[in-house]
């Protein structure tokens, strides 16, 4: 390819638009262009990119036995009304209707859809395993694109759907992605970390998300240097404090007067005590009903957590007139002595305190000296609380660390969420039906592509690795009026495509420094 020729509009001005690097870089290396929040175009040398990404993915997933088709983007909203998920995925969903008034929405992901594939088409266990998957775009009508496409409303994504017989099976079938999955990344160039995830609106139970570690990543990470866990925050979990013997000399709980003291940090100053001694107790209401919270004084709830606990479909913080009837007080001034209004649950944290102090359910009222299983029991003792850097490894004896990083694939045990659902089943040797046991797998392909700039680039530009390079080598005549020049430039660009390295040739009528400037700001290795 000839630069002259080439779609190739660099900018050297940021728009100011772009707060990380790949987004950046996108912008000026001229691989993509805005065409609305969170939607881009991708011009030649992006798509060349977005091509060779693609490739590897069909590559990996090919040799692990999948099979790759296409389905349909606009997807029939009684699928999603079966699995319960139409609700679920709230304002996120784009939905529409046809000239027939009839709902549908534009697929954000696409396990409906392939279950109902399946259960028409795959009857008897002799057909078994099987592991579908596509390359096609994804819609999310995101509150805040942002990032360029690391998170935006239209992406490009690999997804694949594994069907076994039973358990078994799906660990097989999860196994042979997750070694793709890892395959996958190393080729593109990336550092690829599997981290323990909460698996959000997909459902099921195990999920381990493929985390490249960047300043500039939304999700945050722990991780044990000494032993591998690595969790995202969500889902990660801390050493389990061990309870000391209970103090004899802890008197019994008292009230205190605390006017209009209700944070943690108000409470520290006015009774100069340590957070460590508070229990503080949040209201929730789970499915419309109470619920109260309980973590330490110094910690945050972790909602996530906390609503996979309770096996809630819909989790919200109670309103200030719902707590002053659960508990009898006005917000701030809770605690779980006497509460008789709401279901408790108490992070283990809370349990290991044994000279606490705690909302006393009056208004501008504490309880000092207040213990678990002395003064108040919790019915389920469960980890709700966010993980932190300098928190004990819960595999070892090591300390966690904190970092960021960008989501570039996920894979998920989804068990029988889905076939249960739609009623997707086969047949078994004695001719029962038997649900089919599910997993799914996605990467993000556009995401991956600017993970990768993340990872290398530098204040000159982008440093492709030579795999997914949209061209290999950039041929640069200084001088294009000279016939010398531009025979032997020619006769280089020829015989580089000839030995299979793909090279583009600036030809342009540019002055060196132009040239030299783009050479770098592209990355051709």
């Amino acid at each position: 390819m000839r630069m002259s020729a080439l779609l190739a509009p660099t900018l050297r001005e940021t728009p100011a638009e772009a707060e990380i690097p790949s987004h950046r870089l996108m912008l000026r290396a001229g691989l993509m262009r805005k065409s609305a929040g969170g939607i881009y175009t991708y011009l030649p040398l992006g798509y060349r990119v977005l091509k060779k990404i693609m490739a590897i993915v069909r590559e990996e997933m090919d040799a692990a036995g999948a099979q790759e088709l296409m389905l349909p983007i606009v997807q029939p909203a009684e699928l999603w009304h079966a699995s319960g998920r139409w609700s679920d995925y709230g304002d996120e969903m784009f939905r529409l209707k046809d000239r027939h008034g009839r709902q549908f929405c534009l697929g954000p992901t696409h396990e409906e859809i392939i279950t109902d594939l399946v259960k028409n088409e795959v009857r008897s266990y002799r057909q078994l395993p099987i592991n579908l998957y596509q390359i096609q775009n994804k819609y999310r009508d995101e509150i805040r694109p942002r990032f360029g496409v690391m998170r935006g409303r239209e992406f490009i994504m690999k997804d694949a759907y594994s069907f076994d017989r039973d358990v078994e099976g799906l660990e097989r079938s999860y196994d042979l992605m997750y070694r793709a999955y890892e395959r996958i990344f190393a080729r593109c160039g990336l550092k690829a970390h599997p981290v323990l995830a909460d698996p959000g609106a997909i459902g099921g139970n195990d999920t381990h998300e493929f985390m490249v570690f960047a300043e500039s990543g939304e999700a945050a990470i722990v991780h044990c240097e000494r032993c591998g866990y690595a969790a995202n925050v969500e889902k990660a979990e801390a050493r389990i404090p061990q309870a000391s013997p209970p103090r004899e000399d802890v008197p019994a709980p008292c009230e205190i007067s605390t006017p209009g003291v209700r944070t943690i940090d108000e409470l520290e100053a006015f009774l100069q005590a340590s957070p460590e001694r508070m229990i503080k107790t949040l209201i929730y209401l789970a499915d419309g009903a109470p619920v109260a919270a309980l973590v330490r004084g110094d910690r945050e709830l972790n909602e996530v957590k906390l609503q996979r606990a309770l096996g809630a479909s819909n989790l919200a913080a109670a309103p200030p007139e719902v707590v002053e009837r659960v508990t009898g007080a006005p917000v701030g001034f809770a605690g779980p002595v006497g509460l008789k209004g709401a279901r408790i649950l108490a992070d283990h944290e809370v349990v290991a305190i044994d000279d606490g102090i705690t909302g006393a359910n009056k208004a501008d009222t504490h309880l000092v000296h207040v213990r678990y299983g002395r003064d108040f029991t919790a019915d389920a003792v469960v980890d709700i609380r966010t993980v932190v850097a300098g928190d004990g490894c819960p595999a070892c004896d090591g300390v966690l660390r904190a970092t960021r990083g960008i989501e570039v694939g996920q894979v998920f045990k989804l068990g029988e969420k889905y076939s249960r659902a739609l009623g997707a089943t086969f047949l078994d040797e004695s001719g029962e039906e038997r649900y089919f046991v599910m997993g799914c797998y996605g990467i993000g392909i556009s995401r991956t592509m600017a993970a990768i700039i993340e990872q290398h680039h530098d204040e000159d530009g982008i440093i492709w690795p030579y795999s997914v390079a949209p061209y290999h080598a950039a041929i640069v005549v200084i001088r294009p009026e000279d016939d010398r020049q531009r025979s032997i430039a020619e006769d280089l660009y020829d015989r580089l495509w000839q030995s299979g390295v793909e090279a583009v040739l600036d030809d342009r009528e540019e002055r060196p420094g132009v040239k030299f400037k783009d050479a770098d700001l592209i990355g051709f290795p």
